[in-house]
């Protein structure tokens, strides 16, 4: 019987998941696979988490006369609904007890204050200003991240540099720079049935000697990335350090992160994403939506970092959210769109164990235009910092057009 490639691809019932029938981005993965370079994970939590019900000022008087129902209690021993204690005056909202651990052990900051400086209240437009890192100007044509790629050149750059862990490629990645959104690592690559030893030389074979000029050059650099990949495959990857990721969506997607870090196959930036954080209505406080949120998120995280473990001494993850919420709760138990909030850096190279950025207090002279926590820290003061002193980012004013990238501005929350 004829070989051809249609019968093995039938019959094998393998599918090869990327930019076409030969994915030629797997074979320039696997030349560039060796080594391990410093990564930085961004999670973007879309739909504006209350950062005041997260990082608890539990030290200010005035949260809990703006939130009479919804405030996280004072922390108390023995009060499993009270607000985990970080340096006397802010806590953790209980829902975040994985967290307590991560930041004892300093390997997990928090910047409050931080976001956007543009006054947006549109979801769409401030998501749009903190992915393309230029608030105000919606003509920005790419992301900040991948401006990032575009600006940090590499001499071999591995296809799998930039990867987002979502359906389409989100703005922040968006650009020049060849990025790639992966919905599901058991998806890309290959999805085997019957993919034995015979079958994958029989398809080296076959496509090694194709005529087509793109196929032949990269097949086996194609295989021996195929290979690679294997390595991944969520159904045979196993947790380290006795991480357990939780069931759902963002637990998940926190596996795969590690599995791509793990797999050496030269990842640089991963974007993730999580949803459901924009809660008018019955927001909750120690229980309810945020608490759930909050725990799936925290488990997730922590089980990430674990996982990672030694790993996590090249590894920077930050969350971001397009802005925060009213300090005062609303008349349905929620909360509505505000300005400043509260970040999450992790990572080896953090001084963790503190509460990074000025804090402009609650009381009504305070707050941004009278009704929410004012912002003393750009968001681009924090990520210039992870780019700058983790990446080594070149020039930060290419990542971020327009904006004042003076070393004086950072945090230092990374250590020297």
């Amino acid at each position: 019987m004829k070989l051809t490639r249609r019968f093995f691809l039938k019959s094998s019932g393998i599918v090869l998941v990327g930019l076409g029938a030969v994915p030629r981005f797997l074979a320039r993965a696997a030349a560039a696979s060796a080594g391990k370079g410093k990564i930085l994970v961004v999670i973007f939590q879309r739909g504006a988490a209350d950062g005041l019900n997260i990082v608890v000022p539990h030290g200010e008087k005035s949260y809990y006369q703006l939130r009479p129902t919804i405030a996280i209690p004072r922390p108390q021993k023995g009060n499993e609904e009270a607000a985990l204690d970080l340096d006397g005056f802010f806590g953790f909202h209980p829902g975040l007890a994985p967290f307590k651990p991560l930041y004892d052990e300093k390997l997990l900051a928090v910047v409050q204050a931080a976001g956007s400086p543009d006054s947006t209240r549109s979801h769409f437009d401030a998501q749009d200003f903190m992915e393309t890192g230029t608030p105000g100007l919606k003509s920005t044509p790419d992301g900040w991240l991948n401006r990032y790629l575009q600006a940090a050149i590499r001499e071999k750059p591995s296809s799998f540099r930039g990867v987002s862990l979502t359906g389409q490629l989100p703005r922040i990645l968006q650009g020049s720079a060849p990025a790639l959104a992966i919905p599901s690592l058991a998806q890309f690559g290959i999805e085997a049935g019957a993919y034995t030893e015979t079958v994958r030389g029989g398809l080296e074979a076959l496509y090694g000697s194709s005529r087509d000029p793109l196929l032949a050059p990269t097949a086996r650099e194609t295989f021996e990335a195929v290979k690679l990949l294997e390595s991944v495959n969520p159904a045979r990857y196993q947790a380290s350090n006795g991480a357990q990721y939780p069931p759902g969506p963002f637990g998940q997607t926190m596996l795969q992160v590690a599995q791509l870090i793990k797999s050496d196959i030269g990842v640089e930036i991963v974007f993730a994403e999580t949803g459901g954080w924009d809660h008018h209505v019955n927001e909750g406080g120690s229980q309810g939506q945020l608490a759930t949120l909050l725990g799936q998120f925290s488990r997730g995280l922590s089980a990430l970092v674990r996982d990672l473990g030694d790993r996590m001494q090249d590894v920077v993850i930050v969350t971001l959210s397009e802005f925060g919420r009213t300090a005062f709760e609303n008349g349905n138990r929620g909360t509505d769109h505000g300005h400043a909030n509260a970040l999450f850096v992790f990572g080896g190279p953090v001084a963790g164990g503190r509460v990074y950025g000025q804090w402009p207090g609650l009381e009504r002279e305070q707050l941004f235009e009278g009704r929410d926590l004012a912002l003393t820290t750009d968001f681009r003061d924090v990520l210039g910092e992870v780019l700058a002193h983790h990446l080594g980012a070149p020039n930060l004013s290419a990542v971020f057009p327009g904006y004042d990238a003076r070393p004086e501005r950072f945090r230092r929350f990374l250590r020297s």
